[in-house]
């Protein structure tokens, strides 16, 4: 997502965060969890149940009193993910043409990168961690992949810098929340979502990133579950600099140990996939990417309102999404290089719908394509016109249904 549209967002959260507390939890809220001082009780219908460390959570119903599991207590009997299989059953009704599944498909759970004026911040008032009941919702529903956005100073402080120590209490929460993900069986896209910037300036540095990218992948070298997503939409640099980093991080990556773990390099201009081309990224990430255990992909965004934004809830037409998709769909399929859709998103209108389904028809028509990503869901955003947050999220009830399940 752009930067521009993730400050508003946060503001707007900030501002949602700054109404009076009322006493009761509504369904679906936070009810508890470590550094959490909001309301313990649910509204009527609903009960308080342990999520991770960091959240619980107002889930509908009422304890059983029959229940050996006590409420507030970790259970095990949410959804498993499944791979989608490839081959000619990707055929639908939606796009008769297609071929191949995603074998990674999903949504971004956004929170982690909240309040990016706030370093460190605290947890549950300036970020938050995905809800499991919102993981649960969409491995139930056979989604299999989550990207993780998260911020690089509250990992890495600035006082100390990048190759200083974590900071132990965010990485705790990152890992809680990887590993209630991965052990869904689904995957996890590991995402710093700093626009290729570090307390305030550009990264530059091949040597710090491809350490500090070392340090990161030593953490997750034996979950094959976890993706590293080197860096959210890179922007005002040159393309032939994004590259030299993404390959300086591939190199801290797989000297980690990490050598079986897919990786997903981004692009300059926000890695847009209509401006591949123009933006100096086609010709920049032709040169040879050096990976030793050659599992890499490019991961590309596309939004299809009308300056590709993703600030418009309306679309420029029916078809934008596999148009935008062109250029950047022969230039995988000439190099042979796989690409990840880490971003898509629009309104929930029949023209966006038809605009998604377009895209998303496109890449299972082509070989090139192995992923694609909705943006977003998340605790926190509200009425935001493409949250698929369940139970609400403005985007749940046509999105899901109608643009994103077809695809599975």
């Amino acid at each position: 997502m752009r930067s521009s549209l993730s400050t508003f967002a946060y503001l707007a959260v900030l501002s949602a965060l700054s109404t009076p507390v009322v006493s009761q939890v509504a369904v679906w809220g936070q009810c508890g969890g470590q550094y959490y001082s909001g309301p313990t009780t649910c509204a009527a219908g609903s009960t308080c149940v342990y999520s991770n460390p960091y959240y619980s959570q107002c889930l509908p119903g009422a304890a059983s009193s029959s229940s050996s599991t006590p409420v507030g207590t970790p259970t095990t009997s949410s959804p498993t993910a499944t791979s989608p299989s490839t081959g000619p059953t990707a055929s639908n009704s939606v796009c008769p043409s297609a071929k191949n599944k995603f074998k990674f498909f999903g949504v971004n759970e956004s929170g982690a990168e909240f309040g990016n004026t706030a370093i460190p911040g605290q947890l549950n008032k300036d970020y938050t961690f995905p809800s499991p009941s919102s993981i649960d919702y969409f491995v139930g529903k056979g989604f299999n992949t989550f990207r993780l956005p998260f911020l690089m100073e509250r990992l890495s402080p600035p006082t100390t810098g990048l190759l200083g120590p974590f900071n132990q209490t965010y990485l705790s929460g990152l890992q809680t929340i990887i590993s209630y993900i991965t052990g869904k069986g689904a995957f996890v896209l590991l995402d710093p979502h700093n626009f290729m910037s570090y307390n305030g300036a550009q990264i530059t540095d091949t040597t710090t990133f491809q350490t500090w990218w070392q340090n990161v992948a030593s953490l997750f070298k034996s979950n094959n579950n976890v993706i590293f997503d080197i860096m959210n939409e890179p922007n005002g640099m040159d393309a032939s600099v994004v590259f030299g980093l993404n390959q300086a991080a591939i190199n801290g990556i797989r000297a980690s140990g990490a050598t079986t773990q897919l990786i997903l390099l981004e692009g300059t201009s926000w890695t847009g996939a209509w401006t591949w081309q123009s933006s100096g990224n086609a010709a920049a990430f032709s040169a040879p990417i050096s990976d030793p255990s050659n599992n890499f992909a490019i991961e590309m965004h596309q939004y299809l309102d009308s300056d590709g934004s993703g600030t418009s809830d309306q679309c420029v037409n029916a078809t934008i999404g596999s148009d935008r998709l062109q250029v950047a769909t022969a230039w995988l399929e000439q190099t042979g290089i796989k690409g990840f859709l880490g971003e898509i998103g629009a309104g929930s209108n029949p023209t966006c719908v038809s605009a998604v389904q377009s895209a998303l028809c496109a890449m299972q028509s082509s070989d090139a394509w192995i992923g694609a990503l909705w943006w977003a869901a998340g605790p926190w955003w509200g009425t935001y016109f493409q949250s698929i947050e369940p139970p609400s999220g403005d985007a749940v009830a046509t999105i899901l249904p109608e643009a994103l399940e077809p695809f599975l």
